[in-house]
């Protein structure tokens, strides 16, 4: 037997840790880089006097017999010299990558590389980018059906919900619309000088209804009135009396009882942004419902428009529920179904102003106004009781001052103003905390005050004069 004769072998002897063969003594079992190592192709035992010291690829570890750190490949039984020992070998084992030289027959690794912090962050960036788009892919195929082999499903053969039993919740414009809609009406209104439509509300239980002037003018003089209810009831309706100072009007439906009046709220507390709902008959489309807010508080408005006569003048709530032609008269309610004002004027771009009952150019821009519920009901209250209405004056003309403020005219003879000692020439800068701007704002701050109330004025020279706010019939025609 010769000594590369495999039955010579020592059983015991460690065999290569890939190829499984045994080392010939003195061979690569005590160091990879021992001097001696068989190989198959010479079945000799060459010597290497000084091997050119190879290094890890990756660790870059001198694998020198006996170093700190040896190969981590070492097989078993690596002598006690070495520290460091592993039974797992690498990738590629072959402890002669760098010379280029094997002898076990495994191919040669190639030329380790320096390392790139990148390269790892790279191949999870890839790695992450093939998983979420896998994911992504998964998606559209399952919001596009894809082929799931299931039987398809139809919501038309799914079974109605419960049928909505609940209350409306409390504060919700559903429960406004609940509380307000039996008591809003479509006034339906002919005369000699044409015909037209707005809305209105009941304000008592035998008929009396509370809406604009401008709604139901043109039935004033031997006119028609129709009222049409929410259940579809209709009843013929006449007016009882008008202000058109204030464009307000008080109608009375006949043959009709136990109706449902509103519940009057109040206007002097009314704050910016506090949510509201206007009802009523835009365009013919009797019991259309509006939300928006309270946008702003005492705007002069002329309710004839911008043209119309200061006589006009109503000291506005501005809101940006939806209000077109039809809404005039119908109520604007806060969120507890309580009537705090008149939907009564929108503003139009065309014109620079519009009212209600405008005519084609007229629409919602956002913009409406409506008379405060505090001057409508004093006013709806003198009508009913003695089918008149009071304005409340000082007797005074009044024009725009140059330098702002409201420039007091011609002094009417015994007039609240008179007595009070205003002169011609003044300017009203002020009627108690509230500014005056122009002309249409004293007007306006005039009219909410009620006949009797006193009201301190500031002029522009500093001086305040106390006035007794007077009283007097206005003419219906």
């Amino acid at each position: 037997m010769t000594e590369n004769d495999p039955s010579a072998q020592d059983p015991a002897a460690p065999r290569h840790p890939e190829t499984g063969q045994q080392a010939a003594q003195g061979g690569w079992a005590g160091s990879p880089y021992g001097d001696q190592a068989a190989t198959p192709e010479s079945g000799g035992t060459p010597q290497y006097s000084a091997p050119e010291p190879s290094y890890h690829a990756v660790t870059g570890a001198d694998p020198s017999y006996g170093a700190p750190n040896p190969s981590p490949w070492s097989a078993p039984g690596t002598p006690s010299g070495s520290t460091q020992q592993s039974v797992y070998p690498p990738p590629n084992p072959n402890p002669y990558a760098q010379s280029g030289t094997s002898v076990y027959g495994v191919p040669p690794a190639p030329p380790a590389q320096p390392k790139r912090s990148g390269g790892k962050l790279l191949a999870g960036v890839a790695l992450v980018a093939l998983l979420v788009g896998g994911v992504a892919g998964g998606a559209v195929g399952y919001l596009t059906g894809g082929s799931s082999g299931g039987p398809a499903s139809n919501a038309l053969d799914a079974p109605k919900p419960a049928q909505q039993t609940g209350n409306a919740p409390a504060g919700s414009v559903e429960a406004v619309a609940q509380k307000l809609s039996p008591s809003v009406v479509e006034l339906q209104v002919s005369g000699q000088q044409g015909a037209g439509e707005g809305s209105g509300f009941v304000i008592s239980t035998d008929g009396y209804i509370l809406t604009n002037n401008h709604v139901v003018e043109v039935a004033a003089n031997g006119g028609q009135i129709q009222a049409v209810f929410q259940d579809g009831k209709k009843a013929a309706a006449k007016v009882v009396g008008r202000d058109p100072t204030t464009d307000i009007a008080v109608v009375k439906v006949d043959g009709v009882n136990n109706l449902t009046p509103v519940e009057i709220g109040r206007s002097d507390d009314l704050k910016v942004g506090q949510s509201v709902v206007a009802i009523g008959s835009p365009f013919e489309l009797a019991g259309t419902v509006t939300s928006g807010i309270v946008s702003s508080l005492h705007r002069p408005v002329r309710a004839g428009g911008g043209q119309a006569s200061q006589e006009t003048v109503m000291d506005a709530v501005q809101t940006d529920a939806a209000i077109n032609p039809g809404n005039s008269g119908g109520p604007l309610s806060n969120m507890a179904g309580q009537v705090i004002g008149i939907n009564s004027a929108i503003y139009s771009p065309q014109s620079a102003s519009g009212q209600g009952q405008g005519g084609s150019e007229s629409g919602n821009v956002g913009i409406g106004f409506a008379i405060p519920i505090d001057q409508a009901r004093r006013t709806a209250d003198t009508i009913i009781k003695t089918g008149q209405a009071v304005q409340t004056y000082i007797g005074a003309q009044v024009t725009d001052a140059p330098q702002g403020g409201a420039k007091l005219g011609a002094i009417t003879a015994g007039s609240p103003a008179e007595k009070a000692g205003l002169k011609s020439g003044d300017i009203v800068t002020k009627i108690d905390d509230r500014n005056i701007d122009t002309s249409d704002t004293l007007v306006a701050a005039i009219r909410t005050r009620a006949p009797d109330e006193k009201a301190t004025f500031t002029l522009s020279d500093g001086r305040t004069v106390e006035v007794t706010l007077g009283g007097q019939p206005v003419p219906a025609n």
